[in-house]
C-alpha cells in the first residue's frame, strides 16, 4: 500500500464528513425527532436553559462507528 493510497482514503472520509454535515444543516430541522429523543436532557428555569443531547449523541456515534467499521475493515 502506498503512502498517497491512505491520503486518497483519508481524504475522501473528510469529504464524506463534509457533505454529510452540510446536509444535516440543510435537511436537519426537516428531520423529525432528532434532538429530542427520549434521554436527552434538556432542563428549563427562568433564563437558563441547559440542553445536552445524549440519547442523540449515542445513536450518531454508533451510525457513525458502523460507517468506518464498514470503511476501514481488512
Amino acid at each position: 500500500m502506498t503512502p498517497f493510497s491512505f491520503t486518497g482514503k483519508f481524504l475522501i472520509i473528510i469529504g464524506l464528513i463534509i457533505v454529510i454535515i452540510g446536509l444535516i444543516l440543510t435537511f436537519g430541522p426537516k428531520i423529525p425527532y432528532i434532538g429530542r429523543l427520549p434521554g436527552d436532557i434538556y432542563y428549563k428555569k427562568d433564563n437558563f436553559v441547559f440542553y445536552f443531547p445524549l440519547a442523540t449523541s449515542i445513536i450518531v456515534s454508533i451510525i457513525l462507528s458502523l460507517i468506518l467499521y464498514l470503511f476501514f475493515r481488512r
